[in-house]
C-alpha cells in the first residue's frame, strides 16, 4: 500500500501539480494581457466604423488596406496552416492528437492575428484564441521542464485549454467541464486533477491581475432573472425545441456555405475569398454596429432593451453568414460568444413573440434570454452539461436550474434527433480532411512492452491519452502470458505488461515517438495490416 502511494504521489500527484499550476498562472498571465489588447483593439474598431458612417468615402481605402492584410493573411495561412480558423476547434484537434503544432509560434501568432480579425470588425469572438493560447502555454510548460518525457504534454495542454476558457469566460467549473464534455467527450480522474489545477491556479492568478490591467473576470454582468413555477414549464420547453430547431437549420447552413467556398469556388485564391469576407464586414458594419464584432455587446443590449423583430431578423441573418464565412475562411478568431449572440438573437425574437401572444409580463424576457443562450451552448456544441453550469455560473441563472437543465436537454435532443453534428466536431472534420489530403494512412497492428519506470504503469487504460485513432485490444501480465487481463480498461497497468494494440496514422514515426513517451519502450512483433 506504501510503495502504491509513493508511486502514485509521485508519477501522477506532484507532475499533475506542477504542470497545472504553472501552465494555469502562465496561462493567466497571457489570456489578461490578451484581453487587454482586444478591448483596445474592438474600441478602436469601432471608432473606426463610427467615422466611416459619418465620411464613406474614406471606405475606399480602407478596402485596399484590407486587400493587402488579404494577402498576408493568405500568405502567413500557407506557411502556418495551425493558425487558422476558431481556437476552439483547433484546440480539441490537438488535444486529441489529430492536429499538430509548434507552440510558440502558435501563441504568438494567434495572438496578433485575431486582434487583425477583431480590427476589421469580423464577428469572431476572443474565447477561442485563449483556449488555443493556454493549450500552446500546456505543450510550452512540458517541453521546458520535462525535458524529454513528454507524456504529460496533452495533459498539459487540456489544462491550458481549459484555463484559458475560464480565464476568458469567468467561468472556472465550466472551463473544467470544457476538457470533459467537449475536448475529450470522457470521465477520467486524471483529466479532473490536471484541468483542476490548472483553473484553480489561472482564476486566482486572473483574480489578482484584473485590477492592476484593468479588466473584468466575468463575461456578463450578474443577473437576476425571475424564478419560474412549475406553471411555467411550458417556456424553457418551447425555448428549449425552438433553439434546438434553429441549431439544426443552422448546421445545414454551415455546411452549404462551407462547400459553396471550399468546393464552388475551389480555385478561387484563398486572398480573395478573405478580401470578400473583409468586404461584406465593412459593408454591413456601415449599415449598423450590430451587425458586426464579437457580438458581446450586442448581447448587453439585448439584455438592456428590446429591438423591433425586423430588425433582430436581419442581425440574425448577416451574423450568422458572416461568423461562417470568417470561419470557413479559416480567419483566426472564435465562435463561442458570436454563437451565444446568435442564441440571445433569437430567444430575443421568441421572447417578444411570447410576451404578445401569452401576455407575459416583461419581468420574463431576460430569462428566455438566458435559455437562448443556454440551450444554444446545448444544441451548437452539443455540450448539455457544460451549458447547464456555464448558465447557473456565468449567467445567474441559480433559482431557475431545473429549468436550465429542461432546455438544454430538449435544445440537445432535438439536435440528436436529426443527427446534426457539433459545429466544432465538424470544423475538426473539416480542418483534419484538409490537412490530410495528399497523405496515405497506416492501420498498425502492435505489441507494447511497459518498460520499468513507464509513464503507463499504475494507470488504467482510460486514463491515458493514447495516439488518436488507437485501440487498446488486450492486455496479457508480462508474468503470466496466458492470463489476459482488462480488456476494457478497468485495472492499472503494471510494469511488463504486454499490450496488444491497433492503430491507424499518417506519421508512422511521430505516433512511434508518443507510445514511446507512454510505454517506455518500442512495438514488437508490429505488421503493417493494411494502407488507407
Amino acid at each position: 500500500m506504501k510503495k502504491r502511494f509513493q508511486h502514485y504521489l509521485m508519477h501522477l500527484l506532484i507532475p499533475a501539480f506542477v504542470f497545472g499550476s504553472i501552465t494555469g498562472i502562465l496561462t493567466a498571465f497571457a489570456v489578461t494581457l490578451y484581453k487587454v489588447a482586444a478591448h483596445y483593439v474592438i474600441a478602436l474598431s469601432e471608432k473606426g466604423y463610427a467615422f466611416l458612417r459619418e465620411k464613406p468615402l474614406y471606405s475606399l481605402a480602407v478596402l485596399a488596406v484590407l486587400g493587402l492584410v488579404s494577402l498576408l493573411l493568405a500568405y502567413i495561412y500557407k506557411k502556418i496552416p495551425n493558425l487558422k480558423g476558431g481556437g476552439i476547434p483547433t484546440s480539441i484537434g490537438i488535444l486529441r492528437g489529430i492536429i499538430t503544432f509548434k507552440w510558440l509560434r502558435n501563441l504568438l501568432g494567434v495572438f496578433a492575428l485575431s486582434l487583425i480579425t477583431f480590427l476589421s470588425g469580423v464577428p469572431l469572438g476572443n474565447e477561442g484564441p485563449s483556449v488555443q493560447m493556454g493549450t500552446a502555454i500546456g505543450r510550452g510548460t512540458v517541453y521546458t521542464f520535462a525535458g524529454k518525457n513528454k507524456a504529460w504534454d496533452r495533459y498539459s495542454m487540456t489544462g491550458g485549454a481549459c484555463a484559458g476558457f475560464s480565464v476568458a469566460t469567468g467561468a472556472p467549473i465550466s472551463g473544467i467541464m470544457f476538457a470533459i464534455e467537449e475536448a475529450h467527450q470522457r470521465l477520467s480522474p486524471m483529466i479532473i486533477i490536471v484541468s483542476s489545477t490548472s483553473v484553480m491556479f489561472a482564476s486566482i492568478t486572473a483574480e489578482l491581475l484584473a485590477p492592476i490591467f484593468g479588466v473584468s473576470t466575468t463575461l456578463f454582468p450578474a443577473m437576476t432573472p425571475i424564478a419560474l413555477t412549475l406553471r411555467e414549464i411550458w417556456i424553457p420547453l418551447t425555448v428549449g425545441l425552438c433553439i434546438g430547431l434553429f441549431a439544426v437549420a443552422f448546421l445545414y447552413y454551415y455546411r452549404a456555405i462551407n462547400q459553396f467556398f471550399n468546393k464552388k469556388l475551389k480555385k478561387v485564391p484563398h486572398s480573395l475569398k478573405l478580401f470578400a469576407v473583409f468586404a461584406l464586414t465593412l459593408g454591413a458594419g456601415l449599415l449598423s454596429p450590430h451587425f458586426i464584432s464579437t457580438g458581446h455587446d450586442l448581447i448587453l443590449s439585448l439584455f438592456d432593451g428590446k429591438t423591433a423583430v425586423w430588425m433582430l431578423f436581419l442581425i440574425l441573418l448577416l451574423r450568422s453568414t458572416l461568423t461562417l464565412s470568417a470561419n470557413t475562411n479559416k480567419l483566426t478568431g472564435g465562435m463561442f460568444v458570436p454563437f451565444l449572440a446568435l442564441g440571445a438573437i433569437v430567444s430575443a425574437t421568441l421572447g417578444e413573440a411570447i410576451e404578445v401572444i401569452f401576455g407575459l409580463s416583461q419581468d420574463y424576457y431576460t430569462v428566455i434570454l438566458i435559455f437562448g443562450i443556454t440551450a444554444c451552448i446545448a444544441a451548437m456544441m452539443k455540450t448539455p452539461i457544460t451549458a447547464i453550469v456555464f448558465a447557473v455560473e456565468a449567467l445567474g441563472c441559480y433559482d431557475n436550474i431545473l429549468y436550465v437543465i429542461i432546455v438544454a436537454a430538449v435544445s440537445f435532443v432535438v439536435c440528436e434527433m436529426f443527427g446534426a453534428k457539433s459545429v466544432n466536431d465538424a470544423v475538426v472534420e473539416d480542418r483534419v480532411e484538409e490537412l490530410n489530403e495528399e497523405k496515405t494512412a497506416k492501420v498498425i497492428d502492435a505489441y507494447l512492452t511497459l518498460e520499468k519506470g513507464a509513464f503507463a504503469i499504475g494507470k488504467q487504460i482510460r486514463d491515458i491519452f493514447w495516439p488518436a485513432n488507437l485501440f487498446v485490444l488486450s492486455v496479457k501480465h508480462g508474468k503470466n502470458r496466458d492470463a489476459e487481463v482488462d480488456e476494457h480498461g478497468g485495472k492499472a497497468l503494471r510494469e511488463g505488461d504486454i499490450l496488444h494494440v491497433r492503430y491507424s496514422t499518417f506519421d508512422e514515426a511521430a505516433t512511434r515517438e508518443e507510445l514511446s513517451a507512454i510505454v517506455g519502450g518500442i512495438a514488437t512483433g508490429e505488421k503493417v495490416v493494411k494502407e488507407v
